[in-house]
């Protein structure tokens, strides 16, 4: 059964709202103060399909990819982009305010840059046995083919079609399998996930297709596979060796972005701390000019930053260290040695790491964050501990999506109790 609609307002996800007699509906790819045609979306009493768009906004226009709409990967590809960027910062600016959190909040910085290094890919056979690779569809376990994707930066070229023959190699049925793709300085890195033990001859063919399609690298659950050239990536000064699947932010330029944001919010201190770390984009490049402390959870990607470190001349001392900051966070004494502290966390945000150092007596804390409401969360006890935010500058490296990066400073105005 079929229903016209009003759209009155934009969720924080991206998906437009209407009200209907039991409360808020959602509808994907609407704008405000659109009439749309919707039908049920079965699974989702709070949501709609949409069917066709009966009054336009006048905000609307043509989305950039064939596949939007129905892929899941875009939310927003079809809104202007002005109101968009004021859509996006407004998502910071409303986190804040549900939090208590006072704070000046800059204009949306757009680190789209050339377009996505890294991707994940999905390969499933259809209900048809027809192979599939690319991303999920939009609420919904079924994955859409996908031979192009507008988003992807000119690095990642190729990264589809090797995917696909890896896919057909490996043969899926039933689960997916993963395929992470990262543009590296010497090429695209592939770690496949889901895909079972390998028989002899499927590592043959692999290593075989990881040379045809000039693949610096194949890795399956990180082993090695067949390997043309070490990925490496250089970050300030530092040539990296990645790891396996490590996590790198999303665009080149929002990497970047985000580093000299934190660098500026660090200018000055000579021993800083930069938690959740990674394999160093935020470290390698505080260590020209400060001591660092680093520290993450994944070891491997604190081994390749210490070696990396260790390799650059010119660099700081840089002390490389693996935890576990969600379970053990640094406490307030050993937090005392730094002027100044760095931390980006996962989505879920650092609220045992944030609580410590609310009860530090630390000058200035950069906080980096991709996701706003766990960051005014963890905002709220920095301030509640004495600091005051600010400054927040919202990131933006992913484009068409309601996804946003955060880069904020505090600074103690009050004794730690």
């Amino acid at each position: 059964m079929t229903e016209r609609l009003a759209i009155n307002a934009l969720a924080h996800r991206g998906d437009g709202v209407a009200e209907g007699p039991g409360g808020a509906i959602h509808v994907a790819c609407t704008l405000p103060g659109e009439i749309v045609e919707v039908e049920p979306l079965p699974g989702h009493a709070d949501r709609r399909r949409l069917i066709r768009v009966v009054t336009a906004s006048p905000e609307r226009i043509a989305p950039v990819c064939a596949h939007f709409g129905v892929c899941g990967g875009c939310s927003l590809q079809h809104w202007d982009p002005a109101r968009y960027q004021e859509w996006k910062r407004g998502l910071l600016v409303a986190a804040l305010a549900q939090a208590g959190v006072d704070s000046t909040v800059e204009a949306l910085v757009d680190a789209h840059g050339q377009g996505r290094r890294r991707a994940t890919f999905h390969a499933r056979r259809n209900a048809q046995g027809v192979l599939e690779v690319g991303f999920a569809a939009q609420r919904a376990h079924r994955i859409i083919g996908i031979d192009h994707c507008p988003v992807l930066a000119p690095a990642m070229d190729g990264a589809i079609a090797a995917a696909r023959a890896v896919a057909e190699a490996l043969k899926p049925a039933g689960k997916p399998l993963d395929i992470q793709v990262t543009a590296t300085d010497d090429g695209l890195d592939m770690d496949v996930r889901g895909s079972g033990a390998l028989k002899s001859d499927q590592a043959v063919r692999l290593a075989s297709l990881a040379g045809k399609h000039r693949l610096a690298r194949l890795t399956r659950h990180g082993e090695l596979i067949a390997q043309g050239s070490p990925p490496t990536l250089m970050i300030g000064r530092a040539r990296v060796a990645l790891p396996p699947g490590v996590f790198l932010q999303a665009t080149a330029a929002g990497e970047t972005t985000l580093a000299a944001l934190v660098a500026e919010h660090a200018k000055g201190a000579r021993r800083i701390a930069d938690l959740f770390c990674g394999v160093g984009p935020f470290a390698l490049r505080l260590a020209e000019k400060a001591r660092v402390f680093a520290c993450d959870s994944n070891a491997e990607a604190v081994s390749a930053l210490g070696r990396a470190a260790a390799a650059t001349p010119g660099l700081k001392p840089v002390q490389a260290e693996t935890r576990d900051l969600f379970r053990r966070p640094l406490a307030a004494p050993e937090l005392k040695p730094f002027d100044a502290v760095v931390f980006d966390p996962p989505r879920q945000g650092a609220q045992a790491q944030a609580t410590a150092l609310a009860q530090s007596a630390v000058a200035s804390i950069v906080a980096v964050s991709c996701n706003p409401m766990t960051f005014a969360r963890d905002a709220r006890l920095l301030v509640d501990g004495g600091y005051r935010l600010v400054t927040a500058t919202p990131v933006d490296q992913f484009r068409y999506s309601p996804h946003v990066e955060i880069v904020a400073r505090f600074e103690r105005v009050r004794t730690a109790r």
